[in-house]
């Protein structure tokens, strides 16, 4: 059983940016220096649209910013592209000589359903955005005709592993069609061209489930361990285990954080990105209204 205890509320947007009104989505950290680290997330403006802010904060006292960065790394892409309405970053891997890849989910709205996503990618290199994709790296196919979204990439030596959002079909539902999606597994040589075969990683539990979303893989002495997000009435936090990587068992209940009596993460908690520090494992999250209160960090003990 694992106890993370929260050490709390870490930041939201105030409002007051046109760019970046409300939401702090998919918190994403990166080492900067010591115990300096910048953690992304993405921001919505007055169209919904969603671009790729970041913070600066010190693990040692969290709570207190040290740098707020309004000008967004990522922003929506070219009008009809797979990420016209957004932008919102996943995961970022290393790509050795290269610099970094930024892994992002992108978006455009539907007119039959709400939205489509894909998996996007950026190069970064000394902190700025080298080399954008066009198109995505990762996308509807046909075998998984609807939608992918945020992924979790590790590189083991020269093989790139995702664990990916994968819709399965959407369901007629009043005011609008309801989306379900889980985890599927990818294997890349390069990062950007990418074998799958269908293979699920976390599959629904019991009915009701219908999203199960960005996983956050972590290989230790133990294994690999993810935790994820998953969904029946609110989103909560799940985890499993796995000994490849690939064939996961479930332990949900042995994950360790619950919602708060009451604030910001009182009615769900969801989009866990794990990551470990010096001998620490922390945990960024959002809270209610899929990062409309923002984020917050646990560590566990």
């Amino acid at each position: 059983m694992q106890t993370w205890e929260k050490i709390g509320f870490i930041f939201r947007p105030d409002g007051h940016d046109p760019r970046m009104l409300s939401h702090a989505t998919l918190p994403t950290a990166e080492l900067v220096t010591g115990d300096v680290y910048r953690i992304y997330f993405s921001a919505r403006d007055a169209q919904n649209r969603s671009s790729t802010f970041s913070v600066a904060v010190d693990l040692n006292r969290p709570q207190e910013l040290l740098e707020l960065n309004s000008q967004p790394l990522l922003e929506p892409g070219e009008l009809g592209g797979f990420d016209d309405s957004g932008a919102m970053l996943s995961w970022i891997a290393d790509a050795g000589a290269r610099g970094k890849y930024f892994y992002y989910a992108g978006w455009n709205l539907g007119v039959t359903v709400p939205f489509r996503n894909a998996l996007g990618l950026a190069v970064v290199k000394d902190g700025r955005v080298v080399e954008r994709y066009r198109g995505p790296v990762l996308d509807r196919s046909l075998t998984e005709p609807h939608f992918v979204g945020a992924a979790c990439i590790l590189r083991e030596d020269a093989l790139f592993r995702c664990w990916y959002l994968s819709c399965v079909g959407w369901e007629q539902a009043e005011p609008r069609p309801v989306h379900r999606y889980h985890l599927k597994y990818a294997e890349s040589d390069d990062g950007l061209t990418w074998r799958r075969d269908g293979t699920v990683a976390i599959d629904f539990s019991y009915p009701g489930e219908y999203a199960i979303a960005r996983p956050s893989v972590i290989k230790d002495a133990g294994g690999y361990r993810m935790w994820f997000s998953h969904r029946g009435a609110h989103y909560r936090i799940g985890y499993a285990e796995s000994d490849d990587g690939i064939r996961w068992t479930r332990k949900d209940s042995e994950v360790g954080l619950a919602v708060s009596d009451s604030g910001w993460d009182s009615v769900s908690l969801c989009y866990p990105y794990v990551f470990d520090h010096k001998g620490t494992r922390f945990m960024l999250y959002n809270g209610n209204e899929y990062g409309k209160s923002g984020f917050g960090l646990a560590v566990l003990r």
